[in-house]
């Protein structure tokens, strides 16, 4: 029986003739709904000839690519040589051949140089009775080399914008030239928390693995400090870094290079700031491993977040003017209540060792190098970097530091448990000392362990979007030492990582 639509030429034809938009439409909409049905259909059958042959014994005869423009063929082998080795397949299946497959297309989107990849199973040549072969096609759509972004950004406490460029694939490798620059400010007193950044860096995958990359880089970065301890700093430098994935989660290995600059003094500034003022050089290495387990990161309902970062600088080899072993770890724990209601808790804390340097004793932290704490993203009810030891009107930062949160987010009304915006209230605590003279790191870790921390809670607003989180809350502090800086009633957090 003729199809009452007839033949797509026929329909081809009819469409050229016709003069009425609406009909056109229709019959456009007609070969888009028909091809979509037989799309639908083979692939339903493709699913049920899967299955029902899922434990046939089969060989992946070999892998063909179309689309490909600037990636190379030797580094597509390593990524398929896997599925390709003559004793796996001598134990392949059908459903273990796709599985194969599927695993390294996935592997192929990870590398984020294709728009899309498409995967056809054929039946090869080399097929027999008892086990037939496979040809397995992938049709790739690869990313634009170069792309070109600018526009605007927001952080804690700062608006500005920024230009990024990347260059994918520069060797047909999944290599990458990224380059980045960024000016911010958020002050009616322009400069008061100006910074800027820029950047460069250069990233590749080790034997065609998305999961080890190494990053060489150059940077330089200046920020006006101004508005807490009464100077700027400005930083250059190199750094030379390794990404991996094990079972503890995902790790980064980098050594920096750092020249260091303490300018731009207040007239008011204290004796710690100007004692910290001039040039100093950084070589160090850190080390950061993160298991994030969390089902959002901006909005975790389950899971948790465990992430350890350890920094050691100016020992051995290693040279510069400083010499001390940083430590900081993040943990946070996420769970669903009835009726749509989140709760998470974390707590935050971080020590820091003076080192040996140049056959003498260590030396007290300077102002570049020690912890800062209190703001929107942390102990919030208090002013960014309000926490802490204070020389006359300036924050100099401390030594060791621990903080502490408990959140909870209800559904609005009316919006439901899917929208991103909710309303929260929160409880936050947290203290940060400084290793005084005469005293050890055991000591400053159990006072501040013994001592009742700083507290704040409050009500507000959050939305979790795609990329950063956004607050609007009304806090309160609780416990507030003299020599603190609060902040009573609204306060606006943005970012990434809140406790």
């Amino acid at each position: 029986m003729a199809s009452p639509l007839g033949t797509e030429d026929d329909i081809l034809e009819r469409l050229k003739r016709s003069a009425e938009p609406q009909v056109v439409d229709e019959q456009r909409k007609a070969i888009e709904g028909r091809v979509r049905a037989q799309y639908e259909r083979a692939q339903q059958r493709l699913a049920e000839l899967i299955n029902e042959n899922s434990t046939l014994p089969v060989t992946i005869s070999d892998v063909r690519i179309h689309g490909l423009k600037n990636t190379r063929d030797g580094f597509l082998q390593r990524v398929f040589d896997p599925v390709l080795d003559k004793e796996k397949q001598a134990n392949y299946t059908l459903k273990t051949a796709m599985d194969e497959l599927q695993r390294a297309t996935s592997k192929l989107h990870q590398f984020g140089i294709f728009h899309s990849i498409d995967l056809y199973l054929d039946q090869a040549p080399a097929s027999t009775p008892d086990r037939p072969a496979i040809s397995a096609l992938l049709s790739v759509k690869e990313r634009s080399r170069f792309t070109l972004k600018s526009g605007t950004e927001f952080g804690n406490v700062e608006g500005g914008g920024y230009l990024n460029a990347t260059l994918r694939n520069v060797f047909g490798g999944a290599e990458s030239l990224y380059a980045s620059a960024s000016a911010a400010t958020s002050s009616a007193n322009v400069g008061e928390r100006a910074r800027s950044t820029y950047e460069a860096m250069f990233s590749t995958p080790i034997a065609a693995n998305p999961s080890t990359v190494v990053d060489i880089g150059i940077f330089s970065t200046t920020r006006s400090n101004q508005y807490f301890a009464s100077h700027a700093e400005a930083n250059q430098g190199v750094r030379a870094g390794l990404r991996f994935i094990t079972g503890l989660g995902e790790h980064e290995l980098t050594y920096n290079g750092v020249w260091r600059q303490v300018t731009d003094l207040g007239k008011n500034a204290s004796f710690t700031v100007r004692g910290d003022a001039g040039d100093t050089t950084k070589s160090s290495i850190t080390h950061t491993v993160t298991a994030d387990r969390r089902d959002n990161s901006m909005l975790p309902t389950a899971g948790y977040l465990l992430r350890n970062h350890t920094e050691i600088a100016g020992a051995g080899p290693l040279g510069g003017d400083v010499a001390f072993l940083k430590n900081e770890f993040d943990i946070q724990k996420a769970a669903s209540l009835p009726f749509g209601i989140s709760f998470t808790t974390g707590i935050r804390g971080g020590v820091y060792c003076p080192l040996p340097l140049n056959g003498k004793p260590g030396v007290p932290s300077r102002i570049n190098d020690r912890f800062f704490l209190g703001g929107a993203t942390d102990v919030r009810g208090f002013r960014e970097n309000g926490l802490g030891p204070k020389d006359g009107e300036d924050f100099v930062g401390g030594d060791a530091y621990i903080a502490y949160g408990a959140s909870m987010f209800f559904p609005l009304p009316k919006l439901g448990v899917e929208s991103p915006l909710r309303l929260q209230a929160f409880v936050n605590g947290g203290r940060l000392l400084a290793t005084e003279k005469g005293k050890t790191v055991e000591d400053t870790v159990k006072e501040l362990v013994d001592e009742v921390p700083s507290v704040a809670a409050g009500v507000g607003l959050m939305y979790a979007a795609q990329m950063a989180r956004f607050e609007l809350n009304v806090a309160m502090p609780l416990i507030k030492r003299p020599e603190e800086r609060a902040r009573k009633g609204l306060q606006l957090g943005v970012g990434i990582s809140f406790l």
